[in-house]
């Protein structure tokens, strides 16, 4: 089965290191990073889809992703 995560936070360190748990978890990238700003903030937003194929067939929304 493959899963899908979308990691998002303010452009700072805490962002890249959640991508790079991520991807020492086994997740890969998905697409392209994302930039936005954000207006209630001021500051700029990032966004990196990232995917993981895992066993199991049966997909529940309950699955905690993060812990995969």
């Amino acid at each position: 089965m493959k899963l899908y995560r979308f990691l998002t936070g303010p452009d700072d360190s805490a962002f890249c290191h959640k991508v790079s748990d991520a991807l020492n978890k086994g997740w890969a990238l998905h697409g392209s990073p994302s930039y936005a700003f954000n207006a209630q903030t001021g500051g700029m937003q990032c966004g990196q889809a990232v995917v993981k194929e895992v066993e199991g067939r049966d997909y529940h929304p309950e699955m905690k992703l993060g812990e995969q």
